[in-house]
């Protein structure tokens, strides 16, 4: 029904005009873009480059956001202009990449990302013993960058000037239908670039579109071959799944589709677990909400909550063997670290904050004489004290923990004296590793007055906005 619609407002068949490789216009009637949604810049580029004489085109997920009536976050520009011809028509122009030569053209701090139209030819392109394409600098027509692109939602070029989208396979249909479908045969995209089926759990969850059944079918059987692509390209796209605004249903699609072994092997093993999974939903909710209220998100406070539960199963373990209860954390911290580095390539700035945050834990269980204010002076202090808050939220630890501090972070001088001469270690000579195991109860019912807050996850507003996020660095 809604391909016939599409069909007579366009006045063609749309899979006649694919099988030609020739695209279905859309003008502004059919598609309904609004050019207010545009950014200055990307329009800015496309103009300059068509007044020198090449096409331009607004391309991928911006048209795609356009489409859906969503402002783009990115835009990105496809040309048929050479990377030095782009180059040479803006003053702060940069080429870079390897697999692919790209151009980063940068207004202030807004960056833009100017691609020449791919061809297909690709067949002498270096590739790995898995297929996966090594290196590929083939330039093309328009109608073959369309083919080279992933999917159909994301192979369509809007033209600013005459407010025109060209769509070659089907991707309005597709659209329409909230359907994910690959271009060509799925076997042979995943294998060309296994990123794909990375990309395919993201943009379902995130636009919550049901995945075309051969588009899916693989991904199962051919998810160990994202084992053969490098770490630092495996961690930026898990970045972005995670900062998507739809943290937690990424997760679960990757779950679902098989592809979270090689990235947090161990999330099975938490997400089975009680405490473990509410922690880790309390921290993705809260990560969600962030985004979405248009609040930045830490890497580093995002990726110690996903592996905290990692650390305290060593931590307790290390305990047990006869460590101290710091030494024992630092161990763990550096067992879980050395581990996920390897396979996310973790920044050193990101694994920096994680043990920062991970390491106040037991200092937030010491309440009496200058240790508390001594605490509040740490540059993580805030990144920290919204961790604790999770961890009081979700029934690791006890929720009086997590109102005292909220207490002593918003009183004044004279009132923060009387909280710590009033405060007393907490019973169960709990040091943060299996507190709440110890005392083998649940998460408390009540006293959401204050500590509550933290039970939206890591982003407790009061005071401003929590370090956790801003101050976590990006």
């Amino acid at each position: 029904m809604i391909k016939k619609l599409i069909r007579k407002i366009l006045g063609t068949k749309s899979k006649a005009a694919r099988d030609a490789n020739t695209p279905v216009v859309l003008g502004p009637e059919a598609h309904g873009i609004d050019p207010r949604l545009l950014s200055n810049n990307a329009v800015r580029v496309t103009s300059t480059l068509q007044e020198a004489g090449y096409e331009a085109f607004v391309v991928g997920g911006a048209v795609r956001d356009l489409l859906l009536g969503v402002k783009p976050k990115d835009f990105d520009i496809a040309t048929n202009a050479t990377p030095e011809q782009v180059k040479r028509l803006f003053r702060r122009a940069f080429i870079i990449g390897k697999r692919f030569q790209i151009v980063h053209v940068m207004f202030g701090n807004d960056l833009l990302e100017v691609t020449t139209f791919r061809g297909t030819t690709s067949a002498n392109a270096p590739k790995d013993e898995h297929g996966r394409v090594l290196r590929d600098n083939t330039f093309g027509s328009q109608a073959e960058d369309a083919e080279r692109r992933d999917f159909t939602i994301n192979a369509m070029y809007y033209n600013p000037a005459n407010q025109q989208v060209l769509d070659y396979h089907g991707g309005i249909e597709d659209i329409r239908a909230k359907t994910l479908r690959i271009i060509g045969v799925p076997e042979a995209r995943y294998r060309e670039d296994p990123v794909r089926m990375l990309r395919v759990v993201r943009f379902a969850a995130k636009l919550k579109f049901s995945i075309e059944p051969e588009t899916g079918a693989p991904i199962k059987v051919m998810a160990p071959l994202i084992n053969n692509v490098p770490a630092a390209r495996v961690f930026d796209e898990m970045l972005k799944l995670l900062m998507s605004g739809h943290a937690l249903a990424c997760l679960q699609q990757l779950r679902k589709e098989g592809l979270h072994h090689g990235l947090l092997p161990l999330l099975d093993v938490v997400l089975e677990q009680p405490l473990g999974f509410k922690f880790v939903t309390l921290a993705l909710e809260s990560t969600d909400a962030r985004i979405h209220a248009g609040k930045t998100v830490s890497p580093g406070f995002l990726f110690a909550s996903l592996l905290w539960h990692q650390v305290l199963e060593k931590w307790e373990a290390y305990r047990a063997a006869g460590e101290q209860t710091i030494p024992a954390l630092h161990l763990a911290a550096d067992d879980v670290l050395d581990s996920q580095t390897e396979k996310l390539a973790l920044q050193r700035k990101i694994g920096s904050d994680m043990r920062d945050i991970w390491a106040m834990q037991p200092r937030f269980e010491r309440r009496t004489g200058k240790a508390p204010a001594k605490l509040l002076e740490h540059q993580r202090f805030r990144a920290g004290y919204d961790f604790l808050l999770l961890r009081c939220a979700s029934g690791e630890i006890d929720a009086e923990i997590g109102e005292w501090w909220t207490a002593f972070y918003e009183s004044d001088e004279a009132s923060r004296e009387d909280l710590i001469s009033s405060a007393s270690q907490p019973s169960g000579g709990g040091s943060g590793a299996g507190g709440a195991a110890k005392r083998k109860r649940g998460p408390r019912r009540g006293g959401r007055n204050r500590s509550g807050r933290g039970g939206e996850g890591g982003g407790s507003d009061g005071g401003g906005d929590s370090a956790s996020h801003d101050g976590g660095g990006d």
